[in-house]
């Protein structure tokens, strides 16, 4: 026997052995696991009844409007049901029937939620369209701008979030990084007329708060500046992120860390790093570059 058949027999049996480590984090394998590309199907569908003939079928008539919405609402419920049953089988150990009782349950009042759902997004286009001069149409921000996309997510994932729904709320948003490097943890709270511009880079932490009519600039982190333990060492999930009022506006690479307010109708320069609050009407900006004087040094010296 090739004396490398025993090295692959001894990996492969401890792969196959439960490590303590598995065991200490509570990772296992079940088949039951919410499925990725089901999840991505779903935002799909969303999306063609939040902007019905933009992001899917552009040839759908007024006519058949309703029929098409209606098909899609159908199967986003049945989908969305299932996914969220079998998250809640794999995360909460529920058997199976009441796992599907609470999947019919949350996927139905979720469905609920979509038109107030696809009023915030066409706000967040109409604020797209009324602060960037480059933008030419509406249309031309669905279609390319990287705000729709993760906001589509976010705000989907959000509701879920305030549902009680676990671990695909985590996934809708991922999806959306992915493709867009704009990182929004889905438990944030974001008012309407929200606008990224460019967008990549941008984090947005779990416990902000974001009021309406907020415009902010790529590379943007609005972040924890610390981390609070409990006694035994635990991380507690206390409020951590800044609160950022109405009308305000923060321009790119701009750090806003901590449980801090950002005053209404405040602007925040770029590059500047901010662990204070600033009261409303505040401009914060970066100091002046200073020149350095150019010395011709004499030889010798």
């Amino acid at each position: 026997m090739n004396p490398l058949d025993h090295t692959i027999d001894d990996v492969i049996g401890r792969l196959a052995a439960i490590s303590p480590q598995e065991q200490a984090l509570g990772l296992r394998g079940s088949n039951v696991m919410p499925q990725v590309e089901a999840i991505a199907e779903v935002m799909r569908l969303i999306g063609s009844v939040i902007f019905p003939g933009l992001l899917d079928r552009p040839t759908l008539s007024e006519q058949s409007r309703p029929y098409r919405i209606g098909v899609d609402v159908e199967n986003i419920l049945t989908s969305l049901a299932r996914q969220i049953a079998f998250t809640v089988a794999f995360e909460c150990d529920h058997d199976e029937v009441r796992s599907r009782r609470i999947g019919i349950d949350k996927a139905r009042r979720f469905i609920a939620t979509l038109p107030e759902i696809r009023r915030l997004l066409l706000t967040d286009v109409e604020a797209m369209v009324g602060g960037d001069p480059a933008v030419k149409s509406a249309g031309e921000v669905v279609y390319s701008y990287p705000v729709v996309q993760v906001m589509l997510h976010y705000r989907v994932a959000h509701e879920l979030h305030r549902l009680g729904v676990p671990i695909i709320p985590r996934i809708i948003t991922e999806q959306a990084h992915s493709a867009t490097g704009i990182d929004i943890h889905p438990a944030a709270q974001i008012g309407e007329y929200f606008a990224i511009d460019h967008g990549t880079g941008v984090v947005i932490g779990a416990t902000t708060i974001i009021g309406k009519h907020v415009s902010i600039y790529q590379g943007v982190t609005l972040g924890a500046k610390s981390f609070k333990r409990d006694d035994a060492g635990r991380l507690l999930d206390v409020p951590r992120h800044p609160i950022i009022e109405d009308y305000v506006t923060i321009y790119s690479n701009a750090s806003i860390l901590g449980r801090i307010t950002i005053g209404h109708h405040s602007v925040i320069g770029g590059n500047v790093w901010l662990d204070r609050s600033v009261l409303p009407h505040s401009r914060i900006l970066q100091g002046k570059p200073i020149e350095q004087q150019h010395f011709e040094w004499a030889d010798g010296i």
